[in-house]
């Protein structure tokens, strides 16, 4: 099963693609160049953020409500 983000990038894609056409038709001129450059956006990776892993236990966490660890009350790195 494909991921919510790669559906919409297929969707957004195959929109594209069918805009071309019908631009390409209307104009003569293909517009393939103009929906190009957003693909990157569709596929690009989601900003998480950074682990944080504490230095005695090896407890990691991305919350970054974490500031120290919840086992031994050690500040996280």
């Amino acid at each position: 099963m494909v991921g919510s983000r790669t559906a919409t990038a297929l969707v957004g894609l195959a929109l594209s693609l069918a805009l071309t056409v019908v631009l390409w038709q209307y104009f003569g001129t293909p517009f393939v160049f103009v929906f190009l450059p957003f693909l990157p956006i569709l596929f690009g990776r989601s900003r998480r953020p950074e682990s944080r892993t504490c230095p005695k236990c090896g407890f990691r966490t991305r919350n970054p409500e974490f500031t120290h660890c919840p086992r031994d009350g050690t500040r996280l790195d």
